[in-house]
């Protein structure tokens, strides 16, 4: 057996060159420290970007357009409070805007004009361009409404 594995420093201060069994223990300490790190950070961003966007989504109360220039029955799309939004100038020269996330599975809705209506090409659902109310198909709710107005010559969009 190796006399020094738990020996004190030599006379001169130094220790003794570390052993196999000592290099394999701090492997494999350093091995399960990655480890726990690799399945713990996921854990952690997961957790993380729900807060952060909570906290986005709360401090944005309204947002101005430059969308005045937008032609009737026409649709834009932006972002409000990091997630997809749409904001429609409809032919009689009024604004409706709503989120434009599907209620059913998320999905991003889009403005077809010449049929007036929203509609989300995943599942086929179909949701009143004026009142975001849903027509058709599988999505259970409306759209999020948001309250327009017109203000020196830009749209503003705000929470209702």
């Amino acid at each position: 057996m190796n006399e020094h594995v738990n020996a004190p420093a030599d006379g001169d201060g130094t220790m003794p060159a570390p052993t196999r069994r000592t290099f394999v223990r701090v492997l494999t300490g350093m091995a399960g420290a990655a480890y726990v790190a690799a399945l713990g950070y996921p854990v952690y961003k997961y957790l993380g970007t729900a807060a952060d966007e909570a906290l986005q989504e709360a401090s944005v109360k309204e947002v101005a357009l430059d969308a005045a220039h937008l032609p009737l029955n026409a649709a834009l799309m932006f972002k409000f409070a990091g997630r997809p939004a749409m904001l429609i100038h409809h032919s009689d020269d009024t604004w409706s805007a709503y989120s434009a996330i599907c209620t059913h599975l998320g999905c991003t809705v889009a403005y077809e004009p010449e049929r007036g209506r929203i509609h989300c090409a995943c599942h086929g659902g179909v949701y009143d361009a004026r009142s975001g109310r849903n027509v058709s198909g599988p999505p259970p709710k409306p759209l999020t409404p948001f309250q327009t107005s017109v203000v020196e010559g830009k749209v503003v969009v705000s929470r209702a």
